[in-house]
């Protein structure tokens, strides 16, 4: 399993989580910087290798997990999870 789902799985059903808690960054080529980033209360589904958002102002778009740069906990300021970057020596 990616272990990016298991992050997403611990925002949807652990009980002592709740996705509003955190905002999820993206790749998303034409905005500001290249990223996006959503709340993950708009995610709608998550699959093996990708998820699902939709807001107010789109309807569901799919997001491959290779696209997320990191997932940030809003109460603590902190990231949960962090993309790695390689590096070119």
């Amino acid at each position: 399993m990616h272990p990016l789902k298991n992050v997403f799985n611990k925002m949807t059903w652990d009980k002592r989580e709740r996705a509003e808690y955190y905002i999820v960054y993206f790749i998303h080529r034409g905005a500001l910087g290249d990223t996006r980033k959503i709340n993950a209360s708009h995610i709608t589904k998550v699959g093996p290798s990708w998820f699902t958002y939709a807001t107010g102002e789109s309807d569901e778009t799919l997001i491959p997990f290779h696209r997320v740069r990191q997932i940030v906990n809003v109460r603590t300021g902190k990231p949960v999870w962090t993309k790695r970057m390689r590096t070119t020596d």
